[in-house]
């Protein structure tokens, strides 16, 4: 067992890595949690795999659980969608010495989070991510939204969990497609990370070799993020650094409406992002082609016809990293040395057009 040690502001928590440990998940929630009730949140694809063993875990240890089940897609992850489970939890009585427990992907995850961040001022949650996004990202850290008027997480809060429980068993289901969107947060860290960690994705040449290697991508993704919260929990100096690929990994993820996964969305961000800055002298010499020589070999997208069109501009304007029309983007001086760089938006609208054409042509 792999115990990652979390240390917040408002409490200590550990996240825990183990083959099979989903197995013995309700033995390890009891060992923190006293019986009460708890809402375990999934989507209608998840709920059907795994929620009837973690039910009957937890039951069994005298836990008394409300399923709290919703669609599956970006679409729950809403206002609407807090409402209605909150609603849920107050018809049966929920209280501040219950729970809630997210079982699922990164959607799962952030809406959970929310929710329970909200309900009565705040409940206990805890998260068992199933996707090899949530596992590797967007579990740890206590980062909770939901979307509001086609932005992605522009509603939140920083609400830590209670415990993590990841477990690569659960990788096991995930198509190949929801498998190798979550490798693209893996390569993203991997490079902030530093020189060992990019050889070991260098090291991966198809989706076999993820799911092979998916323990120890795990353990690495992880502790490399652990530290980086611990240091900054609230996104005031380096923890900016995971946002590598996301600030025009999310237009384009919102742009289509759905139809692509966050981490696709995320390794067109890299690519687009480092071909510029490499362009630029700032980026070195080879990094966009080794990023993706990473991306492109497990199937992952590395441009779209949207970059640099006034609907991608428009949504850069809403990011969160948009301090009074200067864009805070994350750059790789070197693999493992990520820094700050400033840019008017002006400036990269004209710098996005420097590159179009060179993305395109290396589709």
């Amino acid at each position: 067992m792999i115990q990652v040690k979390i240390s917040s502001s408002i409490k200590n928590y550990q996240i825990v890595i183990k083959e099979g440990i989903k197995n013995t998940a309700g033995s390890l929630i009891s060992s923190i949690w006293s019986p009460r009730k708890v809402g375990i949140v999934s989507d209608e694809n998840v709920a059907t795999l795994y929620l009837d063993d973690l039910s009957k875990q937890l039951n069994a240890l005298g836990f008394e659980i409300k399923p709290l089940v919703v669609s599956a897609g970006e679409n729950s992850k809403s206002l609407t969608q807090v409402a209605d489970l909150i609603k849920q939890m107050a018809q049966v009585g929920f209280t501040r010495d219950d729970g809630l427990i997210a079982l699922g992907g990164g959607m799962i995850g952030d809406l959970t989070g929310l929710t329970a961040n909200l309900y009565m001022r705040g409940i206990a949650y805890l998260q068992i991510p199933t996707s090899l996004t949530a596992q590797v990202d967007s579990s740890v850290g206590g980062k909770t939204a939901v979307n509001l008027a086609g932005i992605k997480n522009i509603l939140g809060t920083f609400y830590q969990p209670d415990l993590v429980i990841v477990d690569p068993i659960y990788l096991r289901t995930l198509s190949n497609r929801d498998l190798v969107e979550g490798y693209g947060e893996v390569v993203k860290t991997s490079a902030l990370a530093g020189v060992d960690f990019f050889d070991l994705t260098g090291r991966i040449q198809n989706v076999a070799a993820i799911r092979q290697n998916a323990l120890t991508l795990i353990e690495k993704a992880i502790t490399y993020k652990a530290q980086i919260i611990m240091a900054d929990e609230k996104e005031a100096g380096n923890r900016k650094f995971l946002n590598f690929g996301h600030t025009f990994g999310h237009p384009i993820e919102a742009l289509n409406h759905g139809q692509m996964r966050h981490g696709e969305a995320v390794s067109i961000g890299m690519v687009t992002l480092t071909r510029i800055f490499e362009k630029a002298k700032i980026s070195p010499a080879g990094l966009t082609q080794e990023l993706i020589r990473r991306l492109k070999t497990v199937g992952l997208p590395i441009s779209s016809n949207l970059i640099g069109s006034p609907e991608f501009i428009s949504l850069l304007k809403n990011d969160k990293k948009n301090r009074h029309g200067i864009l805070n983007l994350v750059v790789l001086k070197a693999v493992g040395n990520p820094i700050i760089v400033l840019e008017p938006l002006n400036q990269v609208e004209d710098l996005l057009k420097g590159v179009v054409h060179e993305l395109h042509y290396c589709r």
